[in-house]
């Protein structure tokens, strides 16, 4: 493993996540498992050998681990052990912190990292006394976004496992246009409470740059 040769923490820390696409690797695991295709799939722009290199390298520091799912899937996924899910405050502060920067790239965002663009700009005055339960349903993928209290949790769900008391179903482009740049909420997305649903999407404001 190459090493700074440093004994600060931030250099001994990023000995371990300071090489190129490790914390984003981290952030689309922070959701829950993921099998290589699928990591593959959220980070298009990782080689299959590079990517594979930084797993590796991820599963020798102790911030995730291989683990084989029972049948009837009985495929491997990779998945952040506890020491890798302590890095998610400092994934958001990132977050927040690139936010502010110009936006220069015009690909998609990957399905986590658009979840944790909207961990990172919720706004807890925006919301207020709002409080409920919005389904996420994208595509295959599906999400849990409760609000209360001014606080906002997300995880990953199976579609339909959870109440909720407004599913959203749309895709990450749409999603994003909604939540950043002020799309129209067509009804057709909604299914169930629909203010609720044209009051969760405004929650989400982008920082100044």
């Amino acid at each position: 493993m190459r090493t700074y040769d440093d004994p600060c923490g931030i250099a001994r820390a990023l000995d371990h996540v300071g090489e190129r696409w490790a914390l984003l690797i981290v952030r689309e695991l922070l959701l829950g498992p993921k099998r290589f295709t699928d990591l593959r799939a959220g980070l298009p722009g990782a080689s299959q050998n590079v990517l594979s290199q930084r797993l590796r390298e991820l599963e020798e520091s102790g911030i995730c681990r291989r683990r084989k799912l029972p049948p009837p899937a009985a495929s491997q996924v990779y998945e952040l052990t506890d020491r890798g899910y302590e890095l998610e405050p400092v994934v958001l502060a990132l977050a927040r912190w690139g936010s502010r920067a110009p936006l220069r790239s015009a690909k998609p965002l990957s399905v986590d990292a658009l979840m944790y663009a909207l961990k990172s700009t919720f706004d807890p005055e925006a919301a207020g006394d709002f409080a409920g339960r919005v389904e996420l349903r994208l595509g295959e993928q599906s999400f849990l976004a409760a609000v209360s209290g001014g606080r906002l949790t997300l995880r990953r769900a199976e579609p339909g496992a959870i109440p909720a008391d407004v599913v959203l179903r749309t895709d990450a482009d749409t999603l994003r246009a909604l939540v950043f740049t002020g799309a129209r909420l067509d009804s057709g997305m909604v299914e169930g409470d629909r203010q609720m649903a044209g009051r969760f999407v405004k929650l989400f404001p982008r920082p100044a740059i």
